[in-house]
């Protein structure tokens, strides 16, 4: 099976892509194993400051030694420069917050998965054309399930995953999955900043696994 294929069904399968970023590598290492522990396998290591590339650097050397199966990729991957420099340091994937044509082209060049960022319809027709299957809705708190409502019919070969304005609560993960979601990225509500400041990572654990339980529930007949 191609790897793109392999990433998306695994997202497919938990429902719940994390996504985060901590200047410090090893404090985003220990956020690595909460989440391992709890049973994620894909993880979005957000671009969002100058130690990204280097935290990432280290947090796939770490984890292919401490985290059989762990999947990582980068997130917030705005121009082709960022996407060589993040597959060169081994990302299994990427993810951009809107559509970047220039990152779809190393991304494509290199067989390695790109989850695009799209807001409307002529963007989402783009990724389609581009052969993208997984579209990554953002933000998500501002188009809401019932835009998934509107769009889904019309994009049957789409999957989509909404980032931002997810909660960990069994009515707010209950109408985006009904409205038609394969999964939904998660950062501070699943990772906060005060949690990574005190050090609670077995939290992290117990609210991936609380967000996994639920959406588990939903999708079980």
């Amino acid at each position: 099976m191609d790897k793109r294929t392999e990433i998306t069904e695994m997202v497919q399968q938990k429902g719940l892509l994390p996504l985060f970023f901590h200047p410090s590598w090893q404090v985003s290492m220990e956020v690595l194993r909460a989440l391992y522990a709890s049973g994620i396998r894909v993880v979005e290591y957000t671009n969002r400051g100058s130690e990204a590339l280097k935290n990432f650097e280290k947090l796939k050397e770490v984890s292919e030694q401490e985290l059989p199966g762990m999947v990582l990729g980068a997130g917030t991957i705005k121009d082709a420069a960022m996407a060589g420099r993040f597959i060169g340091a081994g990302a299994d994937f990427l993810v951009s917050p809107g559509l970047a044509e220039d990152v779809f082209d190393v991304a494509y060049s290199e067989k390695v998965l790109w989850v695009p960022g799209c807001m409307t319809a002529t963007e989402i027709i783009k990724a389609e054309q581009f052969g993208l299957q997984l579209i990554k809705l953002f933000p998500g708190n501002l188009l809401g399930p019932s835009y998934v409502q509107a769009i889904r019919e019309i994009f049957p070969g789409l999957l989509f995953m909404p980032t931002g304005g997810v909660e960990i609560q069994q009515a707010n993960l209950k109408s985006w999955f009904d409205a038609g979601v394969c999964a939904v990225g998660m950062g501070s509500k699943l990772i906060s900043k005060s949690v990574l400041e005190s050090g609670d990572y077995r939290s992290i654990s117990a609210l991936t696994s609380e967000a996994l339980d639920i959406i588990r529930a939903i999708r079980t007949p």
